[in-house]
């Protein structure tokens, strides 16, 4: 079996669970990483006991690396994608997969002009229990699927909400490619948003959309840092597809282990294990054997899109059409 070379650009929190999956993968190694921070470049080196590389361009230079991980902030997505793709690299790119819509298409066309892969994070596709779930709505078991549910409600620190997007961003994004992959494509698409104590920060820090289906179903999407939810069968972050036969759940409740873990107060299981899910599709299906991501860059667009509708949409108090 030949071993693929898995380069890092960028090394921050999401960095570990990345690493981590590759560590227990047999056929993969982490050659090396760049970080615009040298010094949490070689700290997290020594931590995963790979090399550093003083540029991107270094990074991409070297011919053991197969394909590279982009998990630098939003805003530089594009760049690195671009400049991976016309290197020859494969590319695992966090999301947001980028900005706009705009800088999404800039990159499908690189990826398209070099021949290689580009997945993005979207990783609770990558679930098993979200595989059941598209399984059964594939083979009709649900029927007609009616309703869309996805919830989510985890408290997150002042320190650690100043410095992150707001949650249409930030967490809606996610609701917005799990709804795309389990009840289709959107068609209208109404937001409202709320800052709680915006003297922490300005963005908000809940929102909820709701959105009409290009097949007449409703998605309702919730999201929020200001608050838990401590009731009983709480919707900490669940997913419901309702169908005229029948209907699935999945519950990040399902799974819990009483440590912090990042942004959270306890470790809820299936979090870090859909990112490592996410990592060993990319390696042993995408790059190994040349299958399609799940959820591809065109997904992407779309998602953005969706993003873009929300906050137009709470902006404006207006409903936005998608279909035109």
């Amino acid at each position: 079996m030949k071993t693929i070379g898995i380069g890092f650009i960028g090394a921050g929190d999401i960095a570990n669970l990345h690493a981590e999956a590759i560590h227990d993968l047999k056929g993969a190694k982490l050659i090396g990483l760049w970080n615009r921070t040298p010094e949490k470049a070689k700290s997290k080196a020594e931590q995963f006991g790979c090399r550093t590389y003083g540029s991107v361009k270094e990074l991409l230079a070297d011919a053991d690396i197969d394909a590279v991980f982009v998990l630098t902030n939003m805003e530089t997505h594009c760049e690195y994608t671009i400049q991976a793709a016309q290197a020859g690299k494969h590319v695992l790119v966090e999301k947001p997969a980028a900005s706009n819509s705009a800088q999404l298409e800039q990159m499908q066309v690189a990826v398209q002009n070099a021949g290689v892969q580009c997945m993005p994070v979207h990783n609770y596709i990558y679930e098993p229990g979200i595989e059941r779930a598209k399984s059964m709505i594939v083979d009709g078991k649900l029927g007609d699927i009616v309703q869309f549910y996805m919830m989510y409600n985890i408290h997150h620190a002042d320190e650690i909400r100043a410095r992150y997007p707001g949650v249409i961003r930030q967490i809606l994004t996610h609701h917005s490619y799990t709804m795309l992959y389990l009840a289709g494509e959107p068609k209208m698409v109404s937001c409202f948003k709320n800052t709680v104590d915006d003297r922490i920060a300005p963005q908000e820090n809940v929102a909820m959309a709701n959105i009409q289906m290009q097949n007449g179903s409703l998605s309702h999407l919730c999201a929020s840092f200001a608050n838990d939810d401590h009731s009983g069968d709480p919707w900490t972050c669940i997913i419901k597809v309702i169908g005229t036969h029948g209907s699935t759940r999945y519950s990040y409740r399902d799974f819990v282990i009483n440590h912090r873990n990042g942004a959270h107060s306890q470790t809820y299981e299936n979090y870090p294990e859909s990112i490592k899910n996410t990592a060993t599709y990319f390696i042993n299906r995408v790059v190994r054997l040349g299958e399609r991501p799940l959820s591809s860059l065109q997904d992407a667009i779309t998602c953005q899109k969706i993003i873009e509708a929300c906050e137009l949409s709470a902006e404006k108090g207006i409903h936005v059409n998608l279909s035109n």
